[in-house]
């Protein structure tokens, strides 16, 4: 009788690995701090390691952590060869906030929880935030956008922000 941790060896289809786990591993990428044209190469990368080597399937919460631990080293090499050395300082921790905060699925509850709670909110509350995090546009200019001043801008997406985290929060129970 096969247990959980037996080794499957036969049927490795790479073009499901690629499919089942490269969303998590680019976000993974992206929460180590890449920007998203980097994660797209070290996450291209991360897959193209693991073609060249002989791959055991021990499970899917393996497989994942098989795949971070590969994709940081991709992470810490560009660092290195472009002369900037960015250290997590506890990677093993990091991975715990991780593995909690991604659960089984990388992350896509929670991504689906935040566009749902985005159209919860105002349309000023999410075009504000457009503005903020989408078109990377100054607090000056959400402000004169929504015919505010400065501080009334800042307030509004301080209240937004929290309303999502409320939001969120609430449907990950």
């Amino acid at each position: 009788m096969e247990t959980a941790t037996t080794p499957d060896t036969t049927g490795f289809d790479p073009a499901q690995l690629i499919e089942k786990y490269q969303v998590g591993v680019w976000r993974y990428l992206r929460a180590l701090g890449c920007e998203p044209a980097l994660a797209d190469d070290l996450t291209q990368e991360t897959f193209l390691s693991v073609l060249r080597h002989p791959f055991t399937d021990f499970g899917a919460p393996a497989t994942a952590a098989y795949l971070r631990k590969i994709a940081h080293n991709e992470f810490i090499s560009s660092r290195r060869r472009a002369g900037k050395v960015i250290a997590v300082e506890n990677i093993e921790e990091f991975d715990q906030a991780w593995e909690q905060w991604a659960g089984d699925d990388d992350g896509e509850a929670k991504v689906e929880a935040l566009r749902e709670c985005l159209q919860e909110l105002t349309p000023r509350a999410r075009l504000a935030l457009d503005l903020r995090f989408q078109k990377r546009e100054s607090r000056a200019n959400i402000a004169a956008a929504l015919g505010i001043s400065e501080h009334g801008a800042k307030n509004l997406m301080q209240r937004a922000k929290q309303a999502l985290r409320k939001c969120i929060e609430g449907r990950a129970r």
